[in-house]
């Protein structure tokens, strides 16, 4: 077993590190506001596009470096290893354009490709429903055929940054008569378009870059269907694939936490006095680790099959898991300063612990929920029969 990276590959990391360490600002702001984040965010991504840092992992024919899934996994988690900020289009990055790439129409890869590097056009996801998050096949929003047009009515859910997005991506049923995921197509969506309304939710992080979005009566011209008509589902696959693969940013980021807090615990008395706050600790460790192999586990799939397979949810499942048993642990050892917010003086490392486990408890929800990863897991890769 090799587990080492090829002098290609790590030229290629070298590279990079060369690149951030001359362009990484040295200090990231805290925006106060989710507008200046985005403004933010959106200037980062340019500057690594200027570097052709964005969507590496594209044919060159659309603006990527057609770099190896290799180095694709070692470009995320050496941006995480700077703790560089997410580039606010890996919607589009990371998932809109793998499908276009795939399933899209020449038209519609000329149009939308070149806009999503550059971040000159930013994509929202608008699969999810109040009642068919988990359970994607049982959404109710409809597209029916009107001339030349699809007129769409329903409601998404959870769909982040709609509120700044130009374009989205959406599940629609086109077939009521046809059994859950035999009926659903896929359309791409002008958000400008009369008749969609977007209503931010506020989370229990106190941000809001998550929202409802309301489709009343929308017209989208036929050529925005991606594939063909009643196939999306299928086309859904490989959107999701992406969404659910190695995860190295998540993995990098775990790193650093657990870093942090076994300094932390070093300046408490918890891990002298109790033991079992030391077995939780390397408990810890030992997942992290896992998290590294479940990711080239993944990885040796890719390199071998050439996209992702259901096998990627055991990443998901496994890490999005791993993180909610990190933070309770950090919790339990950093105590009540741990739990206190931003702005606090008491509150631990400016309050940035409490927030990240209020948000890693949507870890098992977000890009498909524990329980949806182990019905794939065991119908999908160890084949055991449904009920």
């Amino acid at each position: 077993m090799d587990l080492s990276f090829s002098p290609a590959e790590e030229a290629f990391r070298t590279e990079l590190r060369t690149w951030l360490a001359a362009s990484l600002p040295k200090e990231i702001p805290e925006p106060e506001t989710l507008d200046e984040e985005v403004a933010f965010l959106i200037e980062w991504q340019r500057l690594l596009f200027s570097g052709r840092w964005v969507g590496v992992h594209w044919p060159k024919e659309y603006g990527g470096r057609g770099a190896s899934i290799v180095e694709n996994y070692i470009l995320q988690e050496e941006l995480a290893r700077v703790q560089a900020p997410e580039v606010i289009g890996r919607i589009g990055v990371n998932l809109v354009g793998p499908t276009l790439i795939r399933h899209g129409t020449e038209a519609q890869k000329q149009r939308h490709l070149s806009k999503i590097l550059a971040a000159d056009e930013i994509w929202c996801q608008l699969f999810s429903e109040p009642n068919a998050g988990s359970d994607l096949t049982a959404l109710r929003c409809k597209a029916e055929r009107d001339g030349d047009d699809f007129i769409v009515n329903g409601q998404k859910v959870w769909t982040s940054y709609a509120q700044f997005a130009r374009w989205g991506i959406l599940l629609a049923r086109t077939d009521p008569s046809a059994p859950k995921a035999k009926g659903i197509s896929f359309f791409i969506v002008d958000m400008r378009s009369p008749g969609i309304a977007v209503r931010p939710l506020r989370q229990m992080t106190g941000t809001e870059e998550f929202n409802e979005v309301f489709l009343d009566n929308v017209r989208l011209p036929a050529e925005n269907l991606v594939g063909e008509l009643n196939r999306g589902w299928e086309i859904a696959q490989t959107t999701l694939s992406h969404e659910r693969g190695t995860s190295p940013r998540q993995l990098v980021i775990h790193r650093i936490l657990l870093n942090e807090l076994l300094r932390l615990a070093r300046t408490t008395d918890v891990t002298a006095t109790d033991p079992l706050a030391r077995q939780r600790l390397a408990q810890t460790f030992i997942e992290v680790e896992m998290t590294k192999l479940h990711n080239w586990r993944t990885l040796t799939g890719l390199l071998r099959h050439g996209k992702p397979g259901p096998e990627s949810s055991l990443v998901k499942l496994f890490w999005s898991e791993m993180s909610q048993r990190l933070h309770d642990t950090a919790m339990e050892i950093l105590g009540t300063h741990g739990q206190l917010m931003r702005g606090d003086a008491r509150a631990i490392a400016a309050g940035r612990w409490q927030r990240s486990y209020l948000y890693y408890r949507s870890a098992t929800i977000f890009a498909g929920t524990s329980e949806i990863q182990r019905n794939i897991i065991a119908e999908r890769v160890l084949g055991l029969p449904r009920k």
